[in-house]
């Protein structure tokens, strides 16, 4: 290359950077400053570890002396970990949703038994059926949803949508009107016209959720939405080699008193969103506890003082002593949590982490390569799932303590999104959460930090160039 050539490539690269500067300048001022809470405070707030637990029954609260005896019981089923006593101490400080035993907790490990699910669940239902989803898309699955939908709400059975305007804008309104049409109530969330939302309508605060509730008694959430790419059927933008890819996403189905939990963030949701007057039905029932796992529902809205399923990743490996098994769609974390997966390392936890080696959107993949030569230099291993579009939000830490929900580890998802995570107390649940984790690692690439350095110039750029909208993404 010639020395003029150089200079001029150096100096292409040099405008990029200085336009992208003057566009994150510009994007301050519309967003505000909003921040991410420092957990370390809350941590140095909370109740000492040993107090009283509460955990509720199908019962209600049950008395100090029975919760503690609960969480002894469950302590003694694992190796010795913090992570049971001051993490929950932590999260029980900054959230009024409640610890619940008494739970069944099934893991959906795919699209496919997510679906088949769901629809048992549809089939079964006897009262209502409340659905809260980030993309309902006008395509065969949709129209599979929706027709079973209309059927159960001609045979009686009240059926209540929330829908996300952005997630769905390609989804025509004549889809959801034939669904309002015969009785359905539908409430979109935070509409995207300005017609219908003056006033509001430029605030990016999408409602990110996936739950799906029937009669007050069964609730399955998680990452997946109502789209044929998660069926099974395959993706038309993805390919490698020209193969269409799958979508590889995983939800859980709860039955027991923690789905009173799910069902009040649906109805609050409703709420705030100023959705018509719900059909009176019993959407708080008498619920029965079917098995044995400790369940908290966590939920986060914009603007609150707490995000609430930020504070408990961090929580989580702050408090980890043995292993940190994760999988995340969209990773691009702010320092606090890059902090937390380091110091874990340092104390000689076990940290694995499978991120996608394709996705739907560019920008974020090199957004979160831009992180990897720390976390791996600092002994994070680091693995890419192959031949799938990963879009699964998990964690299994110490054998014990799980999550599955919608939260991604980046800044919309942390910050500006409507979001619901169960985080689940059982040795057993743990069990199967590991099996998955390690059939996901048996088709993933690990990437090796000394390969990793030699990485072309090129790449290095698109990940320092991305890095900068990292806020955003």
């Amino acid at each position: 290359m010639t020395q003029e050539k150089f200079l001029a490539k150096n100096i292409k690269i040099a405008k990029v950077f200085l336009f992208f500067s003057l566009f994150t300048s510009i994007l301050n001022l519309i967003n505000g400053c909003a921040t991410l809470p420092r957990v370390s405070e809350k941590i140095d707030a909370a109740p000492t570890a040993g107090e009283p637990h509460q955990i509720v029954s199908s019962n209600g609260l049950l008395s100090p002396e029975k919760s503690n005896a609960i969480m002894a019981r469950l302590k003694q089923s694992v190796n010795p970990t913090d992570i049971l006593e001051r993490y929950t101490a932590v999260v029980e400080s900054v959230t009024e949703s409640p610890l619940t035993k008494g739970n069944k907790v099934t893991l959906l490990i795919d699209g496919p038994a997510t679906y088949d699910a769901m629809f048992e669940s549809i089939r079964g239902a006897k009262d209502h059926i409340n659905l809260e989803t980030f993309i309902l898309e006008d395509d065969e699955v949709g129209k599979k949803f929706t027709d079973l939908l209309l059927k159960k709400q001609a045979d009686g059975v009240q059926v209540n949508i929330i829908y996300d305007s952005v997630g769905s804008i390609t989804t025509p309104e004549s889809f959801f009107q034939r669904l309002r049409d015969r009785g359905i109530q539908v409430v979109e969330f935070n509409p995207v016209s300005p017609f219908k939302a003056p006033g509001s309508w430029f605030l990016m605060r999408p409602d990110h959720r996936k739950i799906l509730i029937v009669d007050g008694k069964v609730a399955i959430l998680g990452g997946i939405n109502i789209s044929k790419v998660y069926s099974g059927m395959f993706s038309s933008r993805k390919k490698v080699k020209g193969e269409p890819l799958p979508w590889r996403d995983t939800d859980i189905q709860i039955e027991g008193p923690a789905v009173t939990e799910v069902q009040k963030l649906f109805l609050d949701t409703w709420s705030r969103q100023e959705g018509p007057k719900l059909s009176a039905r019993n959407y708080y029932p008498k619920i029965k506890e079917d098995g044995k796992a400790l369940v908290r529902v966590i939920g986060s809205t914009p603007g609150s003082d707490n995000r609430i399923t930020f504070i408990a990743y961090v929580a989580a490996i702050t408090y980890a002593e043995k292993s940190i098994h994760l999988t995340n769609a969209y990773f691009v974390p702010d320092k606090q949590i890059l902090n937390a997966f380091i110091d874990a390392v340092r104390r000689g936890v076990d940290v694995k982490i499978i991120l996608p080696s394709t996705t739907d959107s560019k920008m974020v993949l090199n957004a979160a390569r831009h992180n990897y030569s720390e976390l791996l230099k600092a002994g994070v291993k680091i693995y890419e799932r192959r031949n799938v579009v990963m879009h699964a939000k998990t964690a299994v830490i110490d054998g014990v303590w799980s999550t599955v929900g919608s939260t991604n580890l980046d800044s919309l998802s942390l910050l500006s999104n409507d979001e619901v995570n169960a985080v689940i107390l059982s040795r057993e649940f743990a069990a199967e959460m590991e099996s998955m984790f390690a059939r996901d690692l048996a088709q993933s690439d690990q990437i090796e930090f000394d390969k990793w350095k030699k990485r072309p110039l090129s790449q290095k750029i698109k990940e320092a160039a991305t890095h900068i909208f990292s806020r955003w993404l």
